[in-house]
């Protein structure tokens, strides 16, 4: 810690707000509490603490050394130069919040674009712009149900093969609240085809949440689920990777009410997890319970373009007790490098990133699959993907993988009891030929050793 201030100018600050010392500023904790004997190292130079913070950066695993198989909601994507460097221009990275539109035009432009490529992207009529991740999406979806229906239908189905998190998250952001998750208990026939969720629904359900491609890669067609859902008078909502809607038809074409999804694949690194992009678009009758910003596009009085936050009355900073959602933090800079990504790749680069995760992910599954001991768990397409059954623990097989700088797929029995033995594999545009050549020749090698 490197402490700027002289005691000269501590004694000047603690004299303006009042005080002797430091002892009577934190006069109102516990003596017991204060100033506890820390076990802390000796103090160090500039110059011996970045030696120290090298030699902890040194130890991480990283995605320039290591060949990656890990997906299960965040991807090793390419991310265009480009993108960071816009980004990280000044009149971006410090932007703050718009609350003053007429003055923060570059900001709502970039947020309109950013929108404006979400609905196309997705098939819908509104996005907003944002929320913190896609897990977070999937809770403010069961949010705006709740709104809509105004709490008299209180009961979500949630596929069992959406992302696990993602029902943690929104359980946990809707505890207590009367709302009743069903469809996912621990017992679920994951292999069912989700169509079977309809057998679940009644008068009293108000959302149907589904993964696309869900959680295990697989890709299914929702139209006739959506329609069922419709016949009951609730909503359908789909949680997507919206690199795989590049290949593969928008939600909004088979009925899709909500779409959510993640949105770390559209220009944004790993990054140890965060800060990550949550999508949210729905359809136009729905607006008006959305949260997150939404930025309209108009002409001013001299006839110039011009962008102005719209249905701000429904934000915290408004009329909070009015709000469907107090989220009002967009993570604009996510927004915005997402919006870079999606421009710089147009729509056939988009189809091109997606045809390459698809074709090399199957080839790996061709190749795994004829390994003694592995086999695929499911004969349903699969976009980037697919779960193979092992000989081995998976938690002990990617131990084996890291000796060989290879960073292994998603251990499955984590989150499904029922998968001991299964393993999460996913193959993105940076997976090379010989990498996941290699992958299988050093599965072959760790089992039958």
């Amino acid at each position: 810690m490197f402490l700027p201030h002289t005691e000269k100018e501590r004694q000047e600050m603690l004299a303006t707000i009042g005080v002797k010392s430091i002892e009577e500023l934190f006069a109102a904790i516990p003596e017991k509490y204060r100033f506890p004997d820390l076990n802390l190292p000796s103090a160090l130079t500039e110059m011996e603490a970045q030696e120290v913070v090298s030699d902890l950066a040194l130890r991480n695993d990283n995605l320039k050394e290591m060949i990656c198989f890990l997906g299960a909601g965040a991807y090793n994507h390419y991310v265009p130069a480009v993108v960071d460097a816009i980004i990280r221009r000044g009149e971006f990275l410090t932007a703050y919040t718009p609350y003053q539109a007429e003055v923060s035009q570059g900001t709502l432009q970039a947020i309109f674009d950013y929108q404006s490529l979400m609905t196309a992207l997705t098939g819908m009529d509104v996005s907003n712009a944002s929320h913190y991740d896609g897990a977070t999406a999937v809770a403010e979806a069961v949010t705006m149900a709740n709104a809509h229906f105004r709490g008299k239908r209180n009961r979500v189905i949630l596929s069992p093969a959406l992302h696990p998190h993602y029902r943690q998250t929104a359980r946990t952001y809707h505890a207590n609240t009367g709302i009743q998750f069903i469809g996912d208990d621990p017992g679920a026939d994951l292999q069912a085809h989700p169509d079977h969720l309809a057998d679940l629904l009644d008068e009293n359900t108000a959302l149907v949440i589904v993964q696309y491609p869900d959680f295990f890669g697989r890709i299914y067609n929702y139209t006739q689920l959506a329609e069922k859902v419709h016949q009951t008078g609730a909503l359908f909502a789909v949680s997507v990777n919206p690199i795989a809607l590049g290949l593969l038809k928008a939600p909004g074409e088979f009925g899709a009410d909500i779409v959510t999804g993640e949105g770390q694949p559209l220009g944004i690194p790993l990054s140890y997890g965060g800060p990550y992009l949550g999508i949210f678009t729905t359809r136009k009758e729905f607006v008006r319970k959305m949260a997150g910003r939404l930025v309209g596009e108009t002409v001013d009085n001299r006839g110039q373009k011009a962008y102005v936050l719209t249905l701000t009355a429904r934000e915290q900073h408004i009329r909070r007790e009015k709000a469907t959602s107090n989220i009002c933090t967009n993570q604009g800079l996510m927004a915005l490098a997402a919006a870079v990504y999606l421009s710089l790749v147009g729509k056939h680069g988009l189809r091109q990133v997606a045809e390459l995760c698809y074709h090399k992910a199957h080839y790996a599954a061709q190749k795994i699959a004829a390994i003694e001991g592995f086999s695929l768990w499911s004969d349903d397409p699969f976009f980037n993907e697919f779960v193979v059954e092992t000989p081995l623990p998976p938690a002990e097989l990617n131990e084996k993988l890291l000796e060989y700088g290879i960073i292994g797929g998603y251990d499955l029995s984590q989150d499904y009891p029922a998968l001991q033995n299964h393993i999460l594999f996913a193959v993105t545009e940076m997976n090379s030929k010989e990498e996941i050549d290699y992958l299988v020749s050093t599965l072959a090698e760790v089992c039958h050793a």
